[in-house]
């Protein structure tokens, strides 16, 4: 089969976990090209690929079938529109963009094109959030009877929020849930359902100067009706692994970061270890790319397939959609 060829649009920090899943996956694609704003980045690509700051010289190459979009979430809904208009297939970073309108116009434009058209909300690809969806979908755990899922991350104001646009709405369009909860929020989701927001609290703490919030804590109605629970912060210092507690009629199961542990009620336990690093301080690449490259692998499968990928637009909106009734809840 012949390779895919693909353009990276946004050489920044966030193109990082990116560049390694393609070098992964090096043997069915082809990184033709890195697309970045002063196109001075060839140092970060590699042997054949060329830096441009000229998306369209990249949308004209005939061998670029798909687009991978790392930039800040404010610009995806203009150029994902050149991409797909380009008949490129494309993948974007989370969000889908700053505001739910514009989610919208993104994945509709995107339904119209026909293409196939992922968003990267990579911790479904995680081995333990694999194997838990697996035991949720059997039944094996038994009816949910609550669940819960913590964010207790840390971003320092030095470290991440002065840095030019971080925290404000016109660049990252939201605060801890959208840029930085999102991911846990998309899983948990995906997971349990949810079905209504019934309180939350938002605020920004003492501990940072944005325009955004950087603590949620919410209630919630899961799909089967059962209670839940959200909190999420940056303001935890230093910061620690997500997790997803799930109470259930034969089993309790705790996903924390990549580490999964069930213990049923008959005396078994399930043990799936996976990663401590978790990108959940200051350091916010420190993780492993395993999870992205599982990801990217299902994006170039379901082009090559005919199919949506796993993580596609609808599933995106679903979870933006999610976040907006949060907010919403905490507003009122």
């Amino acid at each position: 089969m012949s390779r895919i060829g693909v353009a990276l649009v946004g050489l920044g920090p966030g193109a990082q976990p990116h560049l390694a899943s393609l070098a992964a996956l090096q043997d069915r694609v082809e990184l033709r090209w890195g697309v970045t704003r002063s196109g001075g980045a060839q140092h970060l690509l590699p042997e054949g690929a060329r830096a441009t700051a000229d998306l369209q010289q990249a949308l004209a190459d005939p061998a670029v079938q798909a687009v991978v979009l790392a930039t800040p979430a404010s610009t995806h809904l203009a150029i994902a529109s050149q991409t797909l208009a380009a008949g490129k297939h494309t993948l974007v970073e989370k969000p889908l963009d700053v505001s739910l309108q514009r989610a919208e116009e993104l994945v509709q434009a995107a339904q119209a094109s026909g293409l196939c058209f992922g968003v990267v909300l990579q911790h479904r690809f995680r081995a333990g959030a694999l194997r838990l969806r697996e035991l949720v979908a059997s039944g094996a755990l038994g009816e949910l009877q609550a669940g819960m899922l913590q964010v207790p991350w840390w971003r320092s104001q030095a470290g991440y929020y002065d840095q030019p646009g971080r925290g404000t709405r016109a660049r990252d369009g939201g605060g801890v849930l959208l840029t930085q909860a999102i991911h846990a929020i998309d899983l948990f989701r995906s997971l349990v359902g949810v079905r209504s927001v019934v309180a939350a609290q938002v605020r920004t703490t003492a501990l940072h100067r944005i325009e955004t919030e950087d603590f949620v804590s919410a209630l919630l109605t899961l799909g089967n009706g059962a209670p839940g629970s959200l909190l999420a912060t940056t303001a935890l210092y230093p910061g620690r692994a997500e997790s997803i507690e799930l109470v259930c009629a034969q089993a309790s199961a705790a996903l924390v970061g990549e580490r999964l542990c069930v213990q049923y009620h008959d005396g078994r336990s399930e043990v799936l270890e996976g990663g401590e690093k978790t990108g959940s301080g200051d350091a916010i690449m420190d993780f492993s790319p395993a999870a992205h490259t599982a990801l990217h692998r299902d994006f170039f499968e379901a082009i090559a397939q005919g199919r949506p990928p796993a993580v596609n637009g609808a599933e995106a909106l679903a979870t933006h959609r999610l976040i907006e009734d949060i907010l919403a809840a905490g507003a009122a």
